[in-house]
């Protein structure tokens, strides 16, 4: 048995019951159940369709997400996410980047990074070292001027935990941002690279060892066994390359707004919803949200 969810933009709240009815019936599925009425909504099916993708596509134009998972154990008890470009709109060291007035160029090899083209810790390394002699006040400056939350991070943080989940904020980032924005996210732990200072100033360099790829994954591994639980117990969420092993080994592995060759990999992508997709995704109803 098979769960299939059909999410909008909740902006535009354009999921129609004429759509959701006409495709529960050409696939043999179940009578849909609403989760927010406009926004998302599900229903069962026997077998995965042959034309999924086909109709994936087809949807994706009209601005609507689709998702088929496994009926059983899609409400998952952590929730393992990546910050630049994820819980957060912006990517830090860009940020810094262009404080430091070399933007562009930094901006240019992130971007080729977080498409996988470039060896994540090299690229990181390489953009770290156009940061040397920035004051280390301007990472203040940054999270209060320019990094904004994500639509959809507070209320996916508070509801699962108000249902016994553990939220857990893994990046390839900086831990001078991953600290502030997971107390403001109410994150129960986050993870991530530490920019080394002398005397007020960046050095240019990053503690070893860098948190890349393949630390998300032991990050995975580590706090489901903490749990005491598998990684089938884990939505995960990021966007770049070095998000991929985590979403590829986690229950539910989410490409939210993701580059396209970490989109074309994934089992699950969010293109048009925000973070409250990963909600819906379990089979919460908007009455179930936690806000405030």
């Amino acid at each position: 048995m098979f769960t299939v969810s059909l999410i909008a933009a909740p902006a535009k709240a354009n999921l129609e019951s004429a759509l959701l009815d006409g495709l529960a019936r050409m696939w043999a599925g179940s009578g849909p159940r609403w989760l927010d009425p406009g926004i998302a909504a599900e229903f069962d099916i026997a077998q995965r369709p042959d034309d999924a993708e086909t109709v994936w596509a087809e949807l994706q134009a009209a601005g609507i997400d689709l998702a088929i998972q496994p009926a059983g154990g899609r409400r998952k008890s952590i929730l393992l996410a990546d910050m630049d470009s994820t819980m957060i709109g912006q990517e830090c060291i860009d940020e810094l980047a262009d404080m430091a007035g070399v933007g562009p160029r930094v901006a240019a090899i992130t971007a080729r990074a977080m498409n996988g083209e470039l060896d994540f810790n090299a690229a990181l390394t390489e953009r770290v070292a156009l940061l040397q002699g920035l004051p280390e006040t301007v990472i203040a400056e940054v999270l209060d001027q320019r990094i904004t939350m994500a639509p959809g991070g507070e209320v996916l943080v508070a509801t699962m935990r108000a249902h016994g989940g553990y939220a857990a904020l893994v990046s390839g980032g900086f831990t001078a941002f991953t600290g502030p924005v997971a107390a403001r996210l109410g994150f129960d732990e986050d993870r991530a690279n530490t920019l080394l200072a002398r005397d007020g100033l960046l050095t240019g360099e990053v503690a070893q060892p860098i948190l890349g790829r393949e630390a998300k994954v032991a990050a995975l591994h580590r706090i489901s066994a903490a749990r005491g639980v598998t990684p089938d117990a884990v939505i995960a969420v990021g966007d770049g390359a070095n998000d991929l092993g985590m979403l590829q080994r986690a229950g539910c592995g989410v490409a939210l707004h993701a580059k396209p060759a970490v989109a074309a990999q994934a089992r699950v992508r969010i293109n048009h919803g925000d973070l409250t997709a990963l909600l819906y995704l379990q089979g919460y109803r908007a009455a179930d949200f936690v806000t405030g």
